[in-house]
């Protein structure tokens, strides 16, 4: 049986509908980058203190009446307590000035009785000025980020496996669907715990759109076509949707506003389920041949060329075999089923766990690079342009264990060394933070490609979906592990760096998918040989040439 490439060799490479499918898919990946991080403005904390009432306190009253305390080592407002009201008030009355007349270390505090006043400095209003996530409630900011996360774990594994047993076009459309809607219902929640459930359900939306329209690309494109799309283009629409998000947000300084200016967008990709086609080779691994070679006859019309009479008439043969019936229901304890498409899953999934901590952990990281959150959300994006461009290099010219590994070096190597910077010299220390989240950025690209073109047809969506779900458990966790700095200054450092040079080494017993045709079986995939020692080889062919010189 011909492989799917050589079957639709005829189409070319970049036609009139490769270029159509390539730019419709990219575009609908900015609003999924916008939203990806639009968590960094709306549930950001604003500067606030406790709110005073309108009563009768003279300026002097008013401006002490909020204790200072110390925090980094400087003196600011308490941002939870202020001196008890009724005692303020009646000094206040008696014409008594704070500090001259008061010792204020000897007056009671409360708490904030009346609420908080928020700074308007950078936000409108924010999740957390919304429903007063500060002081005794702050525990409530990071658990939302977390609940938008665990949606989007649970959505990157539920929606490989619908898009390998529905197809990729309706999980890329119901996965839109779904994060536009709960999206705008967020607008509405009368309490945080409502607001927490809404993120939950956009969050299933979130990544998974991103998964069901990389896998559909990759699979309908062919060629340098497909390589461009997998390596760099997706990534690239994610990041200039990432780099679209503080422009957004910066005239937009209500969390609602900027909610709703990231959603409504997706609605414009409603007419494109009319224009964008199926996956043909999900299509073939489910044996329905005549829909494939409808699509690829359309598209040879698109690209003025010619159509052989019978595209997939050696699938319509083995679509019918008992093999291929097995073959089209695969699941996710396929993934389990051998010991070497287990050993692969066990190492892409620890691979993926670690890129994802040291992203996530570096991204999180260069948020304090600017006091400006904009600034800050600004150029932790601006470097993934470059980063992806560097991947898709990558991935014309270097096999794909090689690759990842030097990545992995990189990213270990630059934290490494950032322990050896004097205070001194800290834009150095800024620089190796930033080739860091170069490089894992770029790491993270060349994954998707790579996990791709590991597994079969059947498998490929579900085994995507997993690893990126084990993935998330790795930008959960990231945030604790930046706390490690309290123990030792560059422990979180050390940390990332040994996770990805242990990930470096595994990524040796993987396959290679470099420059060969994606597997479409189970068997096809077998046929692919992990990496050999060549002392070992050497070894072997010195024995076959020392007992053939015996038998002579």
């Amino acid at each position: 049986m011909r492989d799917y490439d050589t079957s639709v060799a005829f189409l070319g490479q970049w036609g009139r509908f490769q270029l159509m499918v390539f730019f419709m898919l990219c575009s609908t990946i900015l609003p999924n980058g916008m939203g990806s991080f639009s968590l960094v403005f709306v549930t950001d904390t604003p500067r606030h203190r406790c709110l005073v009432p309108e009563v009768n306190l003279s300026q002097d009253w008013r401006e002490a009446v909020i204790p200072m305390e110390e925090v980094n080592g400087e003196l600011e407002r308490s941002q939870c307590r202020r001196y008890r009201l009724d005692v303020v008030r009646n000094l206040s009355d008696m014409g008594l000035v704070p500090v001259r007349d008061v010792n204020l270390s000897s007056l009671d505090q409360e708490d904030c009785m009346d609420g908080w006043s928020y700074s308007s400095e950078h936000y409108q209003s924010t999740v957390v000025s919304e429903f007063d996530l500060v002081c005794s409630e702050s525990w409530k900011q990071p658990l939302t980020s977390t609940v938008f996360f665990l949606g989007i774990l649970v959505g990157s594994f539920f929606s490989g496996v619908l898009s390998d047993r529905f197809g990729r076009k309706p999980v890329l459309f119901a996965t839109l669907a779904v994060q536009a809607v709960f999206n705008l219902a967020l607008i509405a929640s009368p309490s945080w715990e409502v607001l927490c459930v809404l993120f939950f359900c956009s969050g299933l939306g979130n990544v998974s759109n991103y998964i069901s329209c990389y896998v559909l690309g990759t699979e309908i494109l062919t060629g340098n076509a497909r390589v461009v799309y997998a390596s760099m283009a997706v990534c690239v629409a994610w990041a200039l949707g990432y780099m679209m998000l503080p422009l957004v947000a910066y005239f937009l300084r209500s969390w609602k506003d900027l909610t709703v200016a990231i959603t409504v967008p997706a609605l414009l990709y409603i007419p494109l389920w009319w224009i964008l086609p199926e996956s043909p080779m999900w299509l073939l691994s489910q044996g329905r041949v005549a829909e494939a070679e409808t699509i690829m006859r359309r598209a040879a019309k698109m690209n003025r060329v010619e159509a052989p009479e019978k595209i997939f008439a050696d699938y319509l043969i083995y679509a019918n075999t008992p093999e291929a019936k097995s073959a089209q229901r695969y699941t996710f304890i396929d993934l389990l089923s051998t010991r070497s498409i287990l050993a692969t899953t066990v190492i892409l999934c620890f691979v993926w766990f670690t890129m994802s901590i040291c992203y996530y952990g570096l991204s999180l990281n260069t948020s304090r690079l600017h006091s400006d959150p904009y600034i800050s959300c600004f150029l932790s994006a601006v470097v993934e342009v470059p980063a992806y461009s560097s991947a898709c290099l990558a991935m014309r010219f270097l096999p794909r264990r090689v690759a990842v590994a030097l990545v992995f070096l990189v990213v270990a190597l630059s934290l490494f060394f950032i322990q050896l910077v004097p205070q001194s010299v800290l834009e150095v220390a800024v620089a190796l933070e930033m080739l860091g989240k170069f490089a894992a950025t770029a790491g993270t690209s060349l994954l998707y490609a790579f996990t791709a073109e590991l597994y079969p047809t059947g498998l490929r969506n579900t085994a995507s979906g997993t690893c990126v779900m084990v993935s998330r458990t790795g930008s959960c966790i990231a945030p604790f592990l930046l706390q490690l700095n309290v123990y030792f200054k560059y422990l979180s450092y050390v940390t990332f760096g040994s996770l990805a040079m242990m990930s470096a080494f595994v990524m040796l017993f993987l396959p290679e998918s470099f420059r060969r045709p994606l597997p479409e079986t189970i068997q096809q995939m077998h046929k692919r040989k992990s990496v050999t020692c060549s002392c070992i080889t050497r070894r072997k062919t010195s024995n076959c040439v020392t007992v053939l010189e015996s038998q002579l």
